[in-house]
């Protein structure tokens, strides 16, 4: 497995709106694998493998590029930094984070922290208080200077490496570099064991899915495909203190056949095919359903005179942290199947 990829990806920056990094990145690891390559108005990278005869079945296979992350709302006289969020976040998991801001002029590291007292003169009430994201401030150690390097709209992403844990693989940007490395690894397995396919595929690394699927709406329009595959993270709640009904996937029991989120329900006939296929080739995979939440897939069944629409996920547990975490395994069983429907379209 290409690990090294995935490295890089996770720990590009590009939150919705600001992907151009994470572009780059895709586009140049793309090179040889695509019959052409473009990027439309909203920042999606639309890349595109030619099929056959004269009016060939389109496959589409979305993967998003944004991480969940924020933007410079204002910048203090004494340089303290105050964001806005774009994605969701628990602020829980935001306290005392090392971030970077990320300027035209190049990175800067800071902390985050939310506006207030530390504990030790915090009231009993005070501690119980949780402060919503756009209440969290970030220092980068500048002081006064700050103000003259950092701009509204500049954007701030957390700053954590990616690990390799045994048969698991922890970072923060997991949701969906996944899928931008699935996106480029089934079609480089395509290319490497010589198989064809009849079908023009289309692989759109989208812009914008944390805000609201944005990338995903124009990339489908465009292509008006006639089969589309949301590719991304889901739950795996398989982890103490959550219901075993809640766990949506467990880790290591093979890819997610997404059913349907609030987003969407996938087209039935499509999910008997691929569990067939995964059946057939020996490929780990479970059905999952997510309560809520949505995906690109949602976007493409709805685009146009719509598509037949279905999810391959991974499961991920301790999604939109910094400590995000996959199972080896999910990974490589959705690139498997990928890489097998594409050959038999």
């Amino acid at each position: 497995m290409n690990l090294d990829l995935l490295k890089r990806l996770c720990e590009t920056p590009g939150v919705p709106g600001r992907e151009t990094r994470v572009r780059a990145l895709i586009e140049a690891e793309a090179s040889g694998l695509f019959d052409d390559m473009r990027v439309d108005a909203l920042g999606s990278l639309i890349c595109r493998r030619k099929g056959k005869g004269e009016k060939p079945e389109k496959l589409l296979l979305l993967c998003h590029m944004d991480e969940i992350g924020f933007l410079v709302s204002h910048v203090t006289d004494k340089g303290f930094v105050h964001v806005d969020p774009v994605g969701g976040f628990d602020p829980r998991n935001l306290f005392s984070r090392r971030v970077l801001v990320c300027t035209d002029e190049g990175d800067i590291k800071g902390v985050m922290n939310a506006e207030g007292k530390p504990i030790h003169i915090q009231s009993p009430e005070e501690r119980k208080k949780m402060p919503e994201p756009n209440e969290f401030v970030v220092d980068t150690g500048l002081g006064v200077t700050a103000k003259d390097r950092i701009r509204v709209g500049d954007y701030v992403v957390m700053n954590e490496p990616f690990e390799e844990m045994g048969e698991k693989i922890v970072s923060k940007a997991l949701d969906n570099r996944i899928a931008c490395w699935l996106g480029l690894e089934a079609v480089r397995k395509l290319v490497e064991d010589g198989h064809s396919h009849d079908c023009e595929l289309t692989v759109a690394f989208t812009a914008q899915e944390e805000v609201g699927l944005r990338g995903a709406k124009t990339a489908s329009f465009g292509v008006a495909p006639d089969i589309a595959i949301g590719v991304d993270t889901t739950l795996a709640c398989d982890t103490p203190g959550v219901p075993e009904k809640d766990r949506t996937t467990v880790q290591g029991a093979g890819f997610g056949l997404h059913m349907k989120d609030g987003s969407f329900i996938a087209d039935y006939g499509l999910v008997r095919e691929i569990e067939t296929l995964a059946k057939e080739r020996n490929i780990a995979c479970q059905r999952t359903i997510l309560a809520k939440g949505g995906q690109d897939g949602a976007a493409a069944q709805q685009a146009g005179i719509g598509a037949r629409a279905i999810g391959i996920a991974v499961g991920t547990r301790y999604i939109h942290t910094v400590a995000e975490m996959i199972d080896k395994r999910d990974l490589q069983a959705a690139r498997e199947i990928l890489t097998a429907f594409v050959s038999t379209h």
